[in-house]
């Protein structure tokens, strides 16, 4: 089987420059504070956040995954881009060799649209099943919508 690439857009009342500087240019510090009982901490092991930087999230004792690590592929700050990869932690399983991500935001309304371009790489010839791809989805969307309500609450941080 090969690369399953998935793409959707979300829109959000949320300023894209807001929403790009909290789930990307500062999730290492805010994620921890926003999700405590399943994220432990968020740290640079590599780089300061720029182009080959490996980001390291440790989760809770209260999560079936221990931790996981992302190279950061291409950012543009400019322009609210992103690109990384997972590439490590027992959240991949044993079908997953690594998932790339591009998020992209942009001014739409009042607010923004982000698109995010994933793809998933399978190890050798191995099925990626889709409630594997879901379960995924699900958790990605679930910390989009907790910072977008943090920042809904709090209108004038990142701004």
């Amino acid at each position: 089987m090969g690369v399953i690439k998935i793409t959707e857009i979300l829109t959000t009342p949320i300023a894209a420059s807001r929403m790009f500087k909290a789930l990307v240019l500062d999730s290492h510090n805010l994620i921890p504070k926003l999700a405590p009982k399943h994220v432990k901490s968020i740290e640079f092991i590599h780089g300061d956040g720029g182009v080959g930087s490996i980001k390291q999230t440790n989760f809770t004792e209260a999560s079936r995954y221990k931790y996981l690590k992302h190279r950061i592929d291409a950012i543009d700050a400019e322009n609210y881009m992103c690109k990384y990869t997972l590439i490590e932690g027992n959240v991949l399983g044993d079908t997953l060799e690594s998932i790339s991500y591009e998020i992209k935001f942009e001014k739409a309304g009042a607010g923004a649209a982000c698109k995010i371009t994933s793809e998933y790489h399978p190890r050798c010839d191995v099925e990626i099943g889709e409630d594997e791809i879901k379960e995924g989805k699900d958790k990605a969307m679930g910390m989009y919508k907790l910072v977008e309500d943090y920042l809904l609450s709090n209108p004038l941080v990142y701004s």
